[in-house]
């Protein structure tokens, strides 16, 4: 039984970046026009969605949803969620309409075909400098600027110890979101690491819930109050995750 176990979970893995793979090949001659400028960026990101979607329901994901509020049209935000998985980056497409540009770690660059367009239009940081924290500041600037919203993961990264049901926050999506005085967005996924975790023996089709948790206005806060905002949004996820829990 063990043995058929792993078997599951090797081939499984490996479709993973098969499905990741079809709908890039596909859409490949559109996607590449609309990466040619920034103003192509929304069509784009109607395309990832779709390929976001394409993975999920490949991979044998289905997802709930709970939307305590929703996004209006054309408004920026600031969206952020707890890091456990890949699939992360998959389901967060699925669920926003409103085109955002991910904040992610440059080691996603190595995965073939999705490198490619992950590296010309997310936001990369390199987390031991200094310097590239600084230019990620900037191209967000940017980015909010022309109207977008902003998807950062506020963790860091996904923890390397998969107890820890939620590590501590970084600044700078609160940062971002006081300086541009747009609302914050927290998410819950509570399922991702129990469907799809970095553990590559793991995993398994089935539910992803989410639950989209009221927005958190920044409006009249300064660089000041960015701890207290950190502390607030990291204690709703928290307390949403631990509800989950026990249900």
């Amino acid at each position: 039984m063990k043995i058929l176990k792993i078997a599951f979970w090797i081939l499984w893995r490996v479709w993973f970046y098969v499905v990741m793979a079809v709908p890039i090949i596909i859409m490949l001659p559109f996607l590449l026009i609309s990466i040619l400028s920034e103003k192509g960026y929304p069509y784009f990101f109607k395309m990832a969605r779709v390929w976001a979607k394409f993975i999920l329901f490949g991979m044998g994901f289905y997802y709930t949803v709970k939307r305590e509020q929703k996004l209006i049209k054309g408004k920026s935000y600031m969206i952020v969620a707890n890091h456990t998985s890949m699939t992360d980056i998959m389901l967060m497409l699925a669920l926003i309409k409103n085109p955002f540009v991910f904040v992610g770690k440059k080691e996603l660059v190595k995965i073939p075909l999705f490198g490619f367009f992950y590296k010309r239009t997310c936001i990369l940081v390199d987390r031991n400098s200094s310097k590239s924290k600084n230019e990620v500041f900037k191209r967000a600037q940017s980015r909010l600027n022309q109207g977008l919203s902003i998807c950062i993961f506020p963790e860091g990264g996904v923890p390397d110890d998969e107890s820890i049901l939620l590590d501590e926050f970084k600044d700078g999506a609160f940062r971002l979101a006081i300086d541009h005085q747009i609302p914050i967005v927290p998410i819950v996924f509570p399922d991702n690491k129990k469907r799809f975790s970095y553990t590559f023996l793991s995993g398994s089709p089935g539910k992803m819930r989410v639950r989209i948790l009221p927005f958190i206005e920044t409006q009249g806060l300064t660089i000041d109050h960015r701890k207290e905002l950190k502390d607030q949004v990291r204690n709703i996820i928290y307390d949403a995750l631990i509800a989950f829990d026990k249900k």
